[in-house]
């Protein structure tokens, strides 16, 4: 491999909440423990990322800076080179995040009281967008077969058809089951939403992150009606991991949307914008990081592959939800025969493992661990030994 995938660099006392966490359960800097929770990577940052950063730091004022028109030229191009979606530079506005852009666009075009509909188990902040601005929550739980998630189309179609639901917040590539949503798939959604005028909010962020055999289709990429009723949520920051840089992108084809998303950001901030490091490594990563992505990816899947040889091979009785997008494997511990809150601390008192459990994304959680798998192989090979050795003493 032509880049470094095995450093890991810790993230003790750095204001890393993810890393703080093993502080807590009293894990020492010199163990070869590392968590395996919050969505960002441990591997180092592309070098053409650094490297541009410190060009522009000896080069440059950090004074106030809108996007440029190369910034804007190199997100477009890497949405059509690598998803063939003519995305136009016009579409963009700035976001310092994803769950920034999903709940202002929530602010933006709902009211109080009013329905917004999630495919659950999903993403938490999801629930803390509803729920914060005093939204109602309309659950459509997706059907587990086992292997995969698979929406109830039946069930969605029946709660879209509700007085009260205005918006669809989809999570796409889903986090946390790992689904890449077909073509197929995404039309009857639209189909359903434009039928009923519920907006989409696609989160597309892990878009990137694609295992062998799947490919990503872009909301707004289905056809110009549907692009005309959607915000598509992008960022760089899972895939380069340089999201604590806070640079997104939201892509917003209809230009009285756009309008109204662009006055309701300036009710906080006259001139929305990201910050000039943000731009200035997201363009590097989109002009010159794509070999370093394909050899992530790589090492991503190899990472999945190791997991289930060993799973199925020593803990058989632990299922694993097919991986086809994101870093994020969705294991249901449920077999094992051990409750939820038991496991979550035999996790982090016995086994030293720190995953993200299940019951945040939701009650269809309870009773799953959401590994991130965004890691040198060798912490996985570790932590599967360290898995099955403190689960045998207690399952059922």
């Amino acid at each position: 491999m032509k880049y470094d995938f095995e450093t890991v660099h810790k993230r003790f006392n750095t204001g890393s909440s993810k890393w703080n966490e093993l502080v807590k359960f009293g894990v020492r800097e010199d163990e070869n423990i590392i968590p395996f929770s919050v969505a960002d990577m441990e591997f180092v940052t592309a070098p053409e990322i650094i490297d541009a950063l410190k060009h522009e730091l000896d080069t440059s004022i950090m004074g106030y800076e809108n996007p440029t028109e190369s910034y804007l030229e190199s997100v477009c191009s890497w949405m059509k080179t690598r998803h063939n979606w003519d995305a136009k530079p016009e579409w963009i506005l700035p976001s310092h995040g994803i769950v920034d852009a999903f709940f202002e666009a929530v602010r933006t075009y709902t009211n109080q009281g009013d329905g917004i509909i999630l495919t659950t188990p999903v993403y938490h902040p999801m629930y803390m967008a509803v729920n914060f601005n005093n939204r109602r929550l309309i659950d459509c739980p997706m059907i587990n077969t086992g292997t995969r998630y698979e929406i109830d189309f039946d069930d969605l179609s029946c709660k879209a058809e509700s007085p009260n639901a205005k918006m669809m917040i989809l999570c796409s590539p889903h986090n946390p089951c790992g689904r890449v949503w077909t073509r197929e798939e995404l039309m009857r959604i639209a189909e359903i939403c434009m039928k009923n005028h519920i907006l989409v909010v696609s989160d597309e962020i892990h878009f990137d992150l694609l295992m062998p055999g799947h490919n990503h289709t872009v909301f707004a990429s289905l056809s110009d009606e549907i692009a005309n009723n959607c915000l598509v949520l992008t960022a760089p920051s899972k895939t380069f991991n340089i999201a604590g840089l806070q640079t997104s992108n939201v892509f917003i084809p209809n230009p009285e949307l756009r309008r109204k998303f662009h006055d309701s950001l300036r009710l906080s901030n006259p001139n929305p914008k990201c910050n000039i490091l943000g731009y200035v490594a997201s363009e590097a990563a989109y002009r010159h990081c794509a070999e370093w992505l394909d050899e992530c990816l790589s090492v991503i899947d190899a990472n999945r592959k190791a997991i289930t040889e060993f799973i199925s091979r020593e803990l058989p009785m632990i299922k694993i939800t097919n991986l086809e997008g994101t870093y994020l494997l969705w294991l249901d511990m449920n077999g094992l025969g051990i409750n939820h809150k038991e496991l979550e601390r035999i996790n982090h008192e016995e086994a030293r493992l720190f995953f993200d459990e299940g019951y945040i994304f939701g009650k269809q959680g309870e009773g799953f661990e959401r590994w991130n798998i965004a890691c040198p192989t060798r912490y996985i090979y570790d932590a599967l030994e360290r898995m099955k050795s403190a689960y045998i003493k207690h399952m059922k």
